[in-house]
């Protein structure tokens, strides 16, 4: 079982930063498990953002935010995070932090492959 717990989220200008954290915990070893950034805006299903392998050495992010976000982990501490920049309305939505049990390579980027979600954290970017 593996808990998260999503931190960060907030109201921010067009043109602003966000950055969002994730703590996780359980009887675990975190670096096994690929993690995720999903978001549902209003209306919409709820996409995959950006994904990171359990060493960190492999990373994926979805053509809308290539070049603005960045998907960082901290093994040590149990945590991952997202950088947002030039953040824009579109971005605006509920993100969730997700755990898959992928190993230390794989790259899990279909939400299927996650088992454990956190319980979202709000972003609003104003325009």
């Amino acid at each position: 079982q593996v808990q998260l717990v999503e931190s960060g989220g907030g109201l921010v200008q067009a043109g602003g930063s966000l950055r969002l954290s994730c703590a996780a915990s359980g009887r675990t070893t975190f670096s096994s498990y690929g993690m995720g950034w999903f978001r549902q805006a209003p209306g919409k299903e709820r996409e995959i953002v950006a994904a990171i392998s359990g060493s960190g050495g492999r990373t994926y992010y979805a053509d809308s935010v290539k070049g603005r976000f960045s998907i960082s982990r901290d093994n040590a501490k149990n945590a991952v995070h997202l950088q947002m920049n030039s953040l824009t309305a579109e971005d605006t939505g509920v993100y969730y932090c997700a755990a898959a049990p992928s190993g230390t390579f794989y790259l899990a980027r279909s939400q299927g492959e996650y088992n454990y979600w956190g319980q979202g954290t709000q972003v609003t970017v104003s325009s």
